[in-house]
């Protein structure tokens, strides 16, 4: 077989195609003669300008990161050459064979690169369009423009009233609507319900269509709109039952003190919201948001009973309970309690069988349901603490799954080295991302590290025509023969970078390649938060469809 330099050498016929495509790695002789990797005796001989040194993702976004030559690629040839569950049983007893497959490719050659085009519009209007103009940043000023009309309105229709303001309750009902709507956007049967109407909408629409359908998983903009909103409506309440208590109008200290106690836990909750704070400390957010959010349910009970109990004291005014009745707040109040238990209405804890991939990786399964395509879990081993998604990977037999856990963070490393065999889990299983990707009819998937499993739930349970890009370190040592069998399967000609031996690739370039090659529709990115924002940025700058995660609770 001809060597990696040779061949290299063979197919290098302009030096600035070399810089503009390989990074110069280094590595000690012996590493790169067992990786076969060709290292800086590689290009020694080959004369490169200081003006080829640019890089083809030369803004921003992508700034630092060079595409470089691919370690290991699985490659359509060789993987049709048999099936890899027969490749499998084959190299239990073949204890020289370092990688996936026998013959490998050393990547995608110079020549056959193409540049990535020139990004649209300026540097300016990129930055707008792409962090102040996002769809979820366009739902939640959808929203918010929306309440503020009519908070204008309220105000300006009673601007000559006697006494000044507009009618408390009317405000009250304002707030608990809003509230009502930001619960009801995160429920999980409503998001897997307008995951399901998406998802049915057919090819034959024009791809421009597909492409704004497929921008759903923002309805994040909805939640947090509303809970702002919902806020704005009870600062003016506590506004209009200050300026009454203080003229004497209403006597009911209570009111007031608890107003003011449940504007605080609204305020709490928007300001631990605010992605810089949730960034930080998620687990505080998450505290946060949990305790304090179901003790101001609690308090709207309390508050609401005590505006009945003083609307019936005052002469000529019915009984208590119809007092309660006849306010509309009390009906949504009850829809809110319903959404706030029926989650945990379903808490239990399941056995789980934890598979330790290596100190870095483990995979969980669990035998306790049979799961459906394209959905995550949440699981806990505290309930009341913390919870932690992973997307799901269906059995072959069906009826069981499992998780894949990566070291990620205090949660996950503590999972790997001390294996639990029972999770808590509740709710029912959640619709993610990856879900739109049926809307189209060729993608590319990107991911790296442990995002292969969403990935891996996504190809194992809807197969479609895709290409697969996952550059992670030391893929065979860290999640096992059993997941890259998976993956061959999912894409055998999928591209695998162990970045260990090559460093970190350019994963814009990367993906725009293999969008080129298979003629995709769109491309999906499943990977850190910084990454998957690059990549979606990235592409979606230059015209290609792109979505990833956007970290949003």
């Amino acid at each position: 077989m001809e060597s990696p330099v040779k061949h290299l050498e063979g197919l290098v016929t302009d030096s600035e195609e070399v810089q503009s495509h390989f990074t110069v790695q280094k590595m000690t002789t012996a590493k790169a003669s067992d990786s076969r990797y060709p290292t800086e005796d590689t290009f020694r001989d080959i004369p490169i300008t200081s003006s080829s040194m640019s890089s083809s993702s030369s803004d921003e976004l992508e700034k630092g990161v060079e595409p470089i030559l691919i370690h290991r690629q699985v490659g359509a040839n060789e993987v049709k050459a048999f099936d890899c569950e027969t490749y499998a049983k084959e190299r239990r007893h073949d204890t020289t064979q370092p990688t996936i497959v026998r013959d490998q490719r050393n990547g995608v050659p110079p020549g056959h690169m193409v540049n990535l085009p020139v990004k649209r519009g300026n540097r300016i209007w990129r930055g707008l369009r792409y962090n102040l103009f996002t769809v979820y940043q366009r739902l939640f000023a959808m929203c918010l423009i929306a309440n503020m009309i009519a908070f204008i309105f309220v105000l300006a229709q009673n601007r000559h009233s006697t006494p000044w303001g507009p009618n408390r309750n009317h405000v009250a009902a304002a707030a608990a609507a809003n509230v009502l709507a930001a619960f009801l956007i995160r429920q999980e049967y409503v998001i897997n319900s307008l995951y399901a109407i998406c998802c049915a909408t057919p090819w034959w629409l024009p791809l421009r269509f597909r492409r704004v359908v497929a921008k759903l998983y923002h309805f994040g903009g909805v939640h947090s709109s509303c809970a702002v909103s919902a806020t704005v409506w009870f600062i003016l309440f506590t506004a209009l039952i200050t300026k009454d208590f203080a003229s004497g109008d209403y006597n009911q200290p209570r009111v007031v003190a608890t107003t003011y106690v449940l504007i605080t836990l609204l305020l709490s909750i928007c300001i631990f919201a605010v992605p810089k704070f949730r960034m930080v400390s998620h687990n505080t957010f998450e505290a946060v948001h949990r305790f304090a959010g179901w003790t101001a349910v609690g308090l709207l009970w309390v508050l609401i009973l005590m505006v009945s109990q003083a609307a019936s004291d005052m002469p000529g005014a019915g009984s208590l309970g119809i007092s309660m009745v006849k306010s509309p707040v009390l009906w949504i109040l009850v829809a809110i309690t319903f959404l706030t238990i029926l989650p945990w209405l379903r808490l239990r804890k399941v056995e789980a069988f934890p598979e330790v991939l290596s100190n870095h990786a483990i995979r969980i399964h669990f035998k306790y349901m049979k799961m459906g395509p394209i959905l995550g879990l949440r699981i806990s081993d505290n309930p009341l603490k913390e919870w932690h998604a992973f997307a799901s990977i269906p059995a072959a037999d069906g009826q069981s799954f499992s998780l894949i856990v990566s070291d990620a963070g205090d949660w996950t490393k503590k999972q790997i080295r001390e294996p639990a065999h029972a999770y808590w889990v509740r709710g029912i299983p959640i619709t993610g991302v990856l879900r739109m990707a049926i809307v189209f009819k060729r993608i590319v998937m990107v991911t790296t590290g442990s995002g292969i499993g969403p990935v891996l739930s996504m190809l194992v349970s809807h197969p479609m025509p895709c290409r697969l890009l996952w550059s992670t370190p030391d893929p065979e040592k860290t999640y096992g023969e059993n997941i890259m069998e998976s993956v061959c399967k999912a894409d055998p000609d999928a591209m695998i970078i162990n970045t260990r031996a090559t460093g970190r690739p350019d994963m814009v370039a990367l993906a725009y390649q293999l969008y080129l090659q298979s003629n995709a529709e769109a491309v999906f990115c499943i990977s850190n938060a910084n990454l998957t924002r690059k990549v979606v940025c990235g592409l979606e700058s230059r015209g290609i469809p792109a979505y990833g995660p956007i970290w949003d609770s």
